[in-house]
């Protein structure tokens, strides 16, 4: 039997989120348990078991698997290392094995570590010996690393944005694997830095510019040397040293067609890059144009505060000028505000509380808004995602009512990109106003589809799309659109066998 090796360690970051991020905001399984998981949930490692149990002869030898509730902050060192501690412990228990699937985020940040993922692939390397080939499964918000790079044989990204080929990746990294352990190929990687951080629609990979690139990528990986091919633009708010965009493409053993190719893709990438920046609306505009807008609903996207990328969601700007403005609609507004949710429980279903709201997180940013509220739900914030049937939980949930303002109210942050924490606590966004939407992107039926108009605010947070505004510090530079990068002259990096 074949022996292969899983292993997950998944988070994205936003380095401008004051809150950090801890052990318990992840969900851990291990051993037989990390098998029952992904077999229930559509992920990267569960798209891997699947091809390794059809494919026959292969023992999957599962070691630990952690996955962040949600984005957020950066992880705190003690966190870190005692993550890192218990699935390295798991990895050199697992005994000797044939081949490692790995799956990574690529955009973690640890306030004792940059490359998070570098050094988890580094201290797999070294226990599991130069020889054993490891395979690696990537987020394209990753950040791609050269220690990342030195310590795998092959990497595979995401294709999708919105995601929606998890599944898709996994499967993708554990046939590259099997082809590496029964057919011989011997990857040859070629990377090309790309000095810019883009945001927007243009990145949707349906319908923006960014397509092209993408099918191109497609079309290398499918070819007869292809292995694996992508185009990773990074998480602009995760300020580490190698911050940026990455051409990739892997090859079986022709580094020079390799290097080709990861130049084409990313000229290709750079002839767009000026479009990759996002419109956006002022806020006193958008709450102007949302309240004056006749019938239907508008989406006003706060992606500036979205947990997803890793905001801590606790902003309440919009909410702050709809005050001001006396905004005459109904509106439907997401929060993070424990001192708000333990009063409403305190008071119950039908009491009434007075209470700051928002601002209780970075409180930087925003000021809290005292509103006398009704309770109209608690919850335990238990619910499952309506994008991928994953478990959730934002903590102990509020409803709370303010004249036209409904806020759904948690106490920790969850990813929004769906209409599921709405749903799950009564609300449905189709019957409001307005609704405060806190993600860069979501599937075009969840509300563009339906809504009167969708607008881009240009509020205040720490995954804010105006991204000079932010205040990088350690990633390079000259860096678009941080600065205006002249004459830029793409340099390819090659990695692969013998470079361990």
């Amino acid at each position: 039997m074949t022996r292969v090796l899983l292993a997950e360690c998944k988070q994205e970051v936003s380095s401008f989120n004051p809150i950090p991020s801890r052990y318990a905001d992840f969900r851990i399984v291990s051993g037989p348990d990390l098998l029952r998981h992904h077999r229930g949930v559509r992920e990267e490692l569960g798209g891997a078991i699947s091809v390794f149990e059809a494919a026959g002869g292969i023992q999957v030898v599962p070691t630990l698997g952690a996955s962040a509730n949600t984005s957020g902050g950066v992880l705190g060192q003690a966190d870190f290392n005692r993550l890192a501690g218990e699935l390295l412990k798991q990895v050199s228990q697992a005994g000797p094995v044939d081949g490692a699937c790995i799956s990574l985020h690529g955009a973690m940040q640890a306030a004792n570590e940059s490359d998070p993922e570098g050094y988890l692939l580094t201290e797999i390397r070294r226990r599991l010996g130069p020889d054993v080939p490891i395979v690696v499964s990537l987020d394209l918000h990753g950040i791609l690393t050269d220690q990342m790079l030195r310590s795998c044989d092959a990497v595979v990204a995401y294709h999708t944005y919105p995601h929606v080929d998890f599944y898709e990746t996994g499967e993708r990294a554990a046939r590259l694997l099997l082809r590496i352990l029964r057919d011989g190929v011997r990857p040859v990687t070629a990377r090309v830095k790309i000095p810019a951080l883009v945001r927007g629609d243009e990145l949707i990979t349906e319908t923006g510019a960014i397509r092209e690139c993408i099918v191109r990528a497609q079309e290398i990986e499918a070819s007869p040397r292809g292995l694996s091919a992508a185009v990773m633009w990074g998480n602009p708010f995760t300020d580490v040293p190698e911050l940026g965009t990455s051409s990739l493409v892997v090859l079986d053993g022709n580094a020079s067609s390799a290097g080709a190719l990861a130049l084409e893709l990313a000229h290709r990438f750079w002839s767009h890059h000026e479009r990759m920046q996002v419109p956006l609306t002022g806020l006193e505009e958008s709450v102007r144009i949302a309240a004056n807008e006749p019938t239907g609903t508008v989406v006003l996207m706060d992606a500036a505060d979205a947990p997803s990328s890793g905001a801590s969601g606790d902003g309440n700007s919009i909410l702050a000028v709809m005050v001001r403005q006396r905004f005459p609609r109904t509106a439907l507004i997401p929060l993070v505000d424990p001192p708000a949710v333990v009063a409403a429980f305190a008071e119950g279903v039908g009491g009434e509380v007075t209470v700051p709201l928002g601002g209780h997180c970075d409180r930087r940013r925003f000021q809290p808004v005292t509103l006398t509220c009704r309770v109209r739900l608690l919850s335990d914030g238990a619910f499952r995602s309506e994008s991928f049937g994953w478990p959730w939980n934002s903590g102990p949930t509020a409803v709370l009512q303010s004249g036209n303002f409904t806020l759904v109210v948690g106490t920790r942050p969850v990813s929004l990109f769906d209409r599921s924490w709405f749903w799950a606590h009564g609300q449905d966004p189709q019957q409001f106003g307005a609704v405060v939407v806190k993600s860069p992107h979501c599937e075009p039926h969840m509300f563009a589809d339906w809504a009167a108009r969708l607008l881009v605010v240009d509020a205040p947070g720490s995954t804010s799309a105006n991204v000079r505004a932010l205040g990088h510090v350690h990633c390079p530079r000259p860096m678009f659109p941080l600065d205006e990068v002249r004459d830029w002259q793409p340099q390819v990096q090659f990695f692969g066998a013998g470079t361990h």
